[in-house]
């Protein structure tokens, strides 16, 4: 086995367990239940693309995918900082109410 058909294998099988774990997140955020494993998922899809764009860069041999990579990664991580900051605000706003109760933490 030469070096090039390894990689193609190689490629290919990291293509696949992407494929694979991309479609477990989408049935995490879909099914939920609470507000969180949603967040969650979403960041988790967020780690996905960067690693598809990691072994699409990898495969094409393009070294500009490592810098769209890097600011996915920034963009994720300050979107979940975000949306982690907003259900701790509405779960601040819910017992500001004088109801005592949190707020529902799934989205129906």
């Amino acid at each position: 086995m030469t070096g090039q058909s390894f990689l193609d294998v190689t490629l290919l099988i990291a293509f696949l367990i992407l494929a694979l774990s991309f479609a477990v997140i989408v049935v995490r955020l879909v099914r939920g239940p609470t507000l969180p494993d949603r967040i969650l998922a979403l960041d988790l899809l967020v780690a996905v693309a960067i690693g598809y764009i990691a072994v699409f860069g990898i495969s094409t041999g393009f070294t500009i995918y490592v810098d769209i990579a890097i600011a996915l990664g920034l963009v994720g991580f300050l979107s979940t900082i975000a949306l982690a900051r907003f259900v701790l605000r509405r779960g601040e706003l819910a017992l500001e109410d004088g109801t005592g109760e949190e707020a529902p933490r799934g989205m129906d």
